[in-house]
């Protein structure tokens, strides 16, 4: 049985747009290369198959040529420690490299020099930021870029981020942007205060003509309103023209999970669009991870779950502030606050998701009864949602 769970990170730009993936593979104590190969190959079907780059990441395990079984997709960029080219199995890796040509990502660390003689070509080259100040990554970035695009994980802090940008690096990945700062003493704001009075309302069943009113005092609102249902993520057969439209159309169930997503696009968070995508994967995600667990008629609060667990870093506004002007479900509001509840394991899961902790993720899909084929397909398929969302 496939036991590699994998976990993400993702790559943002200077512009702090996520452009790309890291996924790190955790194999378990018996795990070889061939069973991340299989594990990988599995999930060809649902592979995202736009041009944003998916890093693939052995972790802790020793990459081997075992790992080029795999019929690497154009998009996705093998990660080489030095190690792994310079030591005993190094000659079989480096010919399965050069047979298969796969796009790689070279790790630099002490031995980087001697590898980058070796007859490999390295798009990028990639650089753990707990191991490098930023002054050794900007002289470092300066030194690697003939040999390939400077990349920086493991960021921790917005300054560390700008640090790296500021470096010369090309990207740099890491979860630093999803921690809430300064979230006490706010407010919403106007726009966000109009959005959940029109959420309320379509929770409350009201009617039609006064939610329309309601949309009317936000342009912009019902605009970014209207994209999102025609958007690719909805998979409609028709454009919708208005809210009645929407109405008729989906009913107000569907309407309040893409209402929610409004309240993320009312931020002036520099942030805002990589919050945005996350709360987009997270809530797709803990979708998928339920599906045939929960009801039906249950799917979609556990997307506005996913999609409202970052809410406080999107809008500044505590979590206990946010909810308190919205009138959602019990199971939500408990999932958000960290008072367990029927949807907090899934959300658990999708937060550690993001983690590198591969024993915590398995333990925790055990217990949900998924395996790690299910887990590992859920995520991808919540990246590609994620994706045809960005508007």
């Amino acid at each position: 049985m496939n036991n590699v769970y994998m976990s993400r990170q993702p790559l943002l730009n200077r512009q702090s747009r996520i452009i790309a993936t890291r996924l790190t593979l955790h194999l378990g104590r018996d795990g070889s290369m061939q069973d991340a190969a299989s594990a990988l190959g599995a999930l060809d079907d649902i592979w995202p198959r736009s041009q944003k780059p998916v890093f693939i990441s052995c972790g802790h395990s020793s990459c081997d040529a075992g790992l080029l079984d795999w019929l690497t997709p154009e998009n996705a960029a093998i990660e080489l420690p030095a190690a792994a080219l310079l030591g005993p199995q190094g000659p079989d890796l480096i010919g399965a490299l050069q047979t298969w040509q796969p796009t790689t990502c070279l790790l630099f660390d002490a031995q980087a020099a001697k590898a980058l003689s070796v007859d490999v070509p390295f798009r990028f080259i990639g650089f753990d930021a707990r191991t490098f100040s930023l002054a050794q990554l900007k002289l470092l970035a300066a030194r690697t870029r003939s040999y390939g695009m400077g990349i920086a994980f493991n960021i921790e802090t917005g300054e560390d981020f700008r640090g790296c940008m500021d470096a010369g690096l090309t990207a740099a990945a890491g979860w630093f942007f999803t921690s809430p700062t300064g979230t006490q003493a706010k407010a919403l704001n106007p726009a966000q205060t109009n959005i959940v009075r029109v959420l309320n309302l379509v929770r409350q069943n009201a009617d039609v003509q006064e939610i329309e009113a309601a949309l009317k005092h936000d342009v912009a609102m019902s605009y970014k309103l209207l994209r999102y249902i025609n958007s690719a993520g909805f998979g409609l057969s028709c454009e919708i023209q208005s809210f009645r439209h929407a109405v008729s159309m989906l009913g107000y169930d569907k309407l309040n999970r893409w209402l929610s997503l409004l309240l993320a696009t009312a931020s002036r968070d520099p942030m805002a669009p990589a919050l945005m995508y996350t709360a987009l994967l997270r809530g797709r995600l803990m979708e998928l991870l339920a599906i045939g667990l929960v009801d039906k008629s249950e799917y979609d609060n556990l997307f506005i779950t996913g999609a409202f667990s970052l809410l406080d870093a999107l809008l500044g506004v505590s979590m206990e502030k946010v909810l308190d002007a919205m009138r959602l479900p019990d199971p939500i509001c408990d999932a958000l606050l960290g008072n367990a509840g029927r949807y907090h394991p899934f959300l658990e899961l999708a937060q550690s998701s993001e983690t590198n902790q591969g024993e915590l993720i398995a333990e925790q899909a055990g217990m949900l009864g998924l395996t790690a084929d299910q887990f590992n397909r859920a995520q991808l398929q919540a990246q590609s949602f994620a994706e045809t969302m960005e508007l």
